[in-house]
């Protein structure tokens, strides 16, 4: 008898509701349900009904692991990852594979959307043993949670898929060494836990990371740049693979016209592909191929985000038109596919879909039969009998003119889809991936001159606040009235970022207080005050195997990068010296990864360059209201000039907001005039009444830094 069977039941499934499993009983209820029936993430819940008696991370796994004498299973991925998917089909729903695990071990399922703690410390153990990772990841730990062996993907039995040995085998062969050489277990585990130790907090160095560090970031971008379809070399090709906002930095502070074409030929290439969704906007995961034509379907929210922001740093770098309106198509995405009833903003969607017989496939939802396709758009998205894809047709740009009424065929396009069977959606609320979606919705709103933008950003940053924090911490995600997992340092930072950004974007003091309430929790419980930098988890959270101190971006930027970013802008707002010293802590913490592995810090490069250029104050007072400041603001929106903060004030109100933002005190507008203030360090340049004079002030380039 399965463990709560029954309330597993009511829980998961609604009476209408097919069970996710091949195991049913006769009335058509699920046959097994296990441990994870508690849980509200998603992924968790899609192993509710496996054969195999899952728990989720915690003592009580590892209690019951010591107690038996047992290996423990750890199984790590998230709800639309597709081999996770399969991997569940071929082995987790297997009957025998189930029994074996079920005598043999103590198996455990983690979300790493939910606990990229633990995601963090086995991926680097299976890196280290494997030199590669990805999900869904198999570890293989002792009960006191050291691992001994791991893997990604593996096929259920040997021969499967051309593997020489398969999962069942695995499992039979790791549980026969545990037994047998205990001794050599514990070495292995020891020796990699110390290893991913000092992978995952490394050494600082003894210097800034400084001009060099750029220059060399560039130099690599140029050698591992795809000329023809831009980004790197070869594929898969994923969006983050090449550091498109630090090349239009690049370029502005060195005049490297190669770099501006990296960037601007990738971010093109990107939006031509069938990696960008034509019908309804926004950008699948990754691309299988160097083309960007066929993506790997699943659609995150970070991705998205984060690639608005590339798009709108184009736009003002070029003024091309082309780019702010895949930003503008990828907020759309976000808003009526993505948004949640109270503000906040859904994680992902999945990869796969059920097809016309019910039958799971991958991209089917996103890809057209030749006749579904409306006759003016076939030419112009490479749309043919044969197809792109098992027969169905990936659309991208192929025409290069385009047909009459496309915008109205488009949404056509996307009614029709509507219509089909949808991919999986995972709707929990990760506070750091919302912290980005407010960061791209408000910066929207400030660079395309469109409010409502920040009004949907402040609709999540409030739902946030209320809802996602407990005793005054942010926690990790929300998911069905439940504010669950304590929060991570890119929960704080991101967030914080975000309201940075909000308060830019509306002058709303509110947002800046609370960007710098959330920093001093940084301060408090997650910054490493002995050796700079920040660990991922606050002093009091759970005693892991190691405390990772993040360094290199994945595919979202390092909480610790956009924490040193958030500090050089509370500096330029605040000019409290703190705040500088402890990002120049933070960068010293990094330095020795950057010196390795320039380009992979990606968005520490950003933080490097606003540090070590003259970051610009902007101040522009009002005599009454904000509208009053739209012909600075519309200067300022052409103006590619990433390095520097903005806060717009009414005369009367300059004293309130410099109670949290003492960059604006002592100035006024004058003559009754709207007047800018572009300073640097506390010196500012005279006093601008005219819009013009402004820009000539704000666009001016220190060069070489």
């Amino acid at each position: 008898m399965r463990w709560l069977a029954g309330l597993a039941v009511a829980l998961v499934i609604g009476a209408a509701e097919k069970p996710r499993t091949r195991h049913l009983n006769p009335d058509g209820t699920p046959r097994f349900s296990n441990r994870l029936a508690r849980e509200t993430s998603p992924y968790l819940l899609q192993h509710v009904h496996n054969p195999v008696e899952w728990y989720p991370w915690g003592d009580e796994a590892f209690e019951r692991a010591r107690k038996l004498g047992r290996p423990v299973l750890v199984s790590i991925g998230y709800s639309t990852c597709h081999w996770c998917h399969v991997m569940e089909e071929e082995s987790f729903e297997d009957l025998e594979i189930a029994r074996y695990l079920n005598d043999n071990y103590v198996a455990v399922k983690v979300d790493r959307e939910e606990r990229p703690d633990v995601d963090a410390i086995y991926m680097a153990a299976v890196q280290a043993w494997t030199g590669r990772g990805g999900w869904p990841l198999n570890v293989w730990l002792t009960p006191d949670r050291k691992p001994f062996f791991g893997g990604t993907y593996f096929p259920p039995r040997d021969g499967d898929r051309g593997a020489s040995m398969g999962f069942l085998t695995v499992l039979r062969k790791l549980k026969e060494v545990y037994e047998k050489e205990p001794q050599k277990v514990r070495e292995s585990s020891d020796h990699i836990v110390e290893q991913v130790r000092e992978y995952l907090a490394p050494k600082p160095a003894a210097g800034l990371p400084g001009v060099k560090a750029l220059d060399d970031a560039a130099r690599w971008a140029r050698e591992h740049f795809d000329p023809a379809w831009g980004g790197t070399r070869g594929a898969p090709k994923f969006p983050s693979g090449l550091p498109q906002r630090f090349l239009l930095r690049q370029h502005r502070r060195t005049g490297d016209s190669e770099a501006l074409r990296m960037a601007t030929l990738t971010l093109e290439k990107m939006a031509a592909g069938g990696m960008y969704d034509h019908a309804g906007g926004g950008f699948h995961r990754y691309s299988t191929d160097e083309r960007w034509l066929v993506p790997h379907f699943e659609k995150m929210l970070y991705d998205n985000a984060l690639l608005v922001l590339d798009y709108l740093e184009a736009y003002q770098a070029t003024g091309r038109e082309d780019f702010a309106r895949v930003a503008r198509e990828i907020l759309r995405y976000l808003e009526r596919d993505m948004s949640a009833p109270g503000g906040g903003f859904y994680s992902a969607t999945d990869a796969d879909s059920a097809d016309d017989k019910g039958v799971r496939r991958e991209g089917w939802f996103f890809t057209w039969p030749a006749a579904e396709a409306p006759l003016q758009l076939r030419e112009y998205y490479g749309v043919t009998k044969e197809g792109n894809l098992e027969g169905r047709n990936i659309l991208h740009l192929a025409g290069k003119a385009a047909p009459p009424g496309l915008e109205q065929a488009r949404e056509a396009l996307y009614v029709a889809r509507k219509k089909r069977a949808p991919p999986l959606r995972d709707e929990k609320i990760l506070t750091a991936w919302n912290g980005l979606a407010i960061s791209a919705f408000a910066r929207a709103a400030l660079v395309l001159a469109e409010p409502r933008h920040a009004g949907r950003a402040a609709r999540a940053a409030g739902f946030l606040l209320s809802s996602v924090e407990r005793n005054g911490r942010m926690l990790r995600s929300w998911k069905d009235g439940q504010a669950r997992h304590n929060g991570y340092l890119e929960d704080h930072a991101f967030l914080a970022a975000g309201l940075l950004d909000l308060f830019e974007a509306t002058g709303d003091a509110r947002w800046l207080a609370e960007a710098i309430r959330l920093d001093g929790l940084l301060e408090k419980h997650y910054e490493d005050r002995a050796g700079g930098g920040f660990f991922r988890t606050s002093g009091d959270h759970e005693a892991l195997v190691a405390r990772e101190k993040p360094g290199p971006d994945g595919a979202e930027p390092s909480g610790a990068s956009v924490a040193v970013m958030n500090l050089l802008r509370l500096h330029e707002l605040t000019l409290r010296d703190a705040y500088r010293q402890r990002a120049e802590r933070a960068l010293r913490a990094a330095g020795t990864g950057i010196e390795r592995s320039p380009a992979a810090f990606g968005e520490m490069l950003l933080a490097i360059d606003f540090h070590r250029d003259a970051a610009r104050e902007i101040v522009i007072v009002t005599p009454k209201a904000r509208p009053e400041a739209e012909p600075f603001l519309a200067r300022l929106r052409r103006t590619f000039a990433p390095n520097r903060v903005l806060a717009v004030v009414a005369d009367a109100e300059v004293a309130n907001l410099a109670r949290v933002a003492p960059v604006v005190e002592g100035k006024r507008a004058l003559r009754g005039r709207a007047t800018a203030y572009v300073c640097e360090r506390g010196i500012c340049e005279l006093p601008a009444t005219d819009p013009e004079v402004f820009e000539r002030q704000v666009r001016k380039v220190r060069g070489a830094l």
